[in-house]
């Protein structure tokens, strides 16, 4: 008896294949900005598996406590991967979304500068946290999420995110501060 045959897709050097689905949009939030915009990944139900399975088998024996996601897009990546290692999830969000007691932390941005926040018990001394977001442009963000995590005591044991723009230097910096940092592929000019 004959066995039908499924049809697989050839996902090659997943790298590759993953930023094959995000897409650029010239001049967005500004002139000169080229905004590398993550939805079509997250919208193909193929590429969202590929791209939390990476983190998953990256993180699944890292002896992690928590999971923090940059709001908005680090929360997306960031809930469903502490879901899939059976951890809890850590929301920073920006100024003035947390109901409860917050602590701040003020960053730049590519074009602008911005203020984070987190619960004050939203973990504690020891507790090992992977950082996640969506990109890594200038840094600023990822860098205000580890010092928000630091400051209540957390161990922040990698950054991590689907794009890196090296040329804007935030992942050199961060990697220059001691942040180990993971990011699944890079887009070379911004």
């Amino acid at each position: 008896m004959a066995h039908a045959s499924m049809s697989l897709p050839d996902v090659g050097n997943v790298a590759d294949y993953l930023r094959d689905h995000i897409r650029t949009v010239p001049d967005w939030p500004q002139p000169g900005v080229m905004f590398r915009d993550i939805t079509p990944l997250l919208h193909n139900p193929r590429t969202l598996r590929v791209l939390i399975d990476v983190f998953v088998h990256r993180y699944m024996d890292a002896k992690l406590d928590l999971v923090a996601g940059i709001d908005a897009r680090g929360f997306i990546l960031g809930a469903i991967v502490a879901y899939e290692l059976n951890l809890g999830f850590v929301p920073i969000r920006k100024k003035g979304k947390l109901p409860y007691q917050t602590v701040t932390e003020e960053y730049e941005l590519e074009y602008g500068s911005a203020t984070v926040e987190i619960h004050a018990d939203a973990c504690k001394a020891g507790d090992r946290v992977l950082l996640i977001d969506d990109l890594i442009a200038t840094g600023g963000t990822m860098m205000a999420g580890r010092r928000l995590l630091e400051r209540l005591g957390a161990e922040v044991v990698e950054g991590a995110a689907i794009v890196d723009l090296p040329e804007l230097g935030g992942s050199a910096q961060l990697l220059a501060s001691g942040l180990p940092l993971f990011t699944v592929c890079r887009f070379d000019g911004h």
